[in-house]
């Protein structure tokens, strides 16, 4: 977050620390249960759902260039297993450590003595967060701690067997689902064994029939 953003102190991933003061050494320890912003994970693959509760559990300690947040994040994340589809949930813990500068010192908590030129000063905030009027938005630490914490590739047990790759039977609830396999190298030969039954099968039918005919004749 460059610095000079405006932040809101109702937002709840907004955090005062003003009651810290900047006296080097001291800690505030916080809790609050937050409703889970927008697209709080792997977007389509597994993720909290917005609204749901978030337990955020944080410790704030003051140091020289400015406040470092240690913390854990506790929620139900939901998704589908990549095996079967089928729907998941799994409890997620994420833990994250932030330093968030102070925007007028450098990075050894020195009053800065003179302003960067705009391109250095722009470079080297890129990857900085900052407070502001004693304030920081805890979002994007949080969205990166979660999307860290979470299964690139979520499955519902670790032994799914997955989905029938022939009929997308979920084979879970089939243990002994199978399909005959047939040899490719000897289909050509059942197909000509199949026709040649079915030529035997009409002469035969062409018999009894002249057989008939026959034995009416004779009557």
């Amino acid at each position: 977050m460059a610095p000079n953003a405006r932040l809101d102190h109702r937002n709840p991933l907004v955090f005062d620390t003003h009651e810290l003061g900047r006296r080097p050494g001291a800690l505030q320890r916080l809790s609050r249960t937050i409703d889970a912003p927008k697209d709080l994970g792997l977007q389509e693959v597994i993720g909290v759902p917005e609204g749901a509760p978030v337990q955020l559990e944080l410790r704030l300690e003051s140091v020289m260039e400015g406040v470092l947040v240690t913390g854990t994040a506790r929620a139900q994340a939901q998704g589908e297993c990549v095996r079967c589809l089928e729907p998941l949930e799994l409890d997620l813990e994420a833990d994250f450590q932030e330093m968030f500068s102070y925007p007028d010192a450098d990075d050894r908590g020195r009053p800065k003595a003179e302003p960067a030129d705009d391109a250095g000063e722009s470079a080297e905030n890129e990857d900085r967060l900052f407070i502001e009027d004693g304030l920081f938005d805890l979002e994007p630490v949080l969205r990166d701690a979660v999307v860290l914490a979470l299964p690139m590739q979520p499955v519902c047990q670790d032994d799914c067997p997955g989905l029938c790759s022939e009929c997308g039977a979920r084979l879970a609830d089939d243990p002994d689902h199978h399909h005959d396999a047939v040899d490719i190298r000897w289909a050509a030969l059942q197909g000509l064994a199949g026709s040649l039954e079915d030529g035997e099968k009409d002469e035969m039918s062409g018999a009894d029939a002249e057989a008939g005919v026959d034995e009416k004749q004779e009557k």
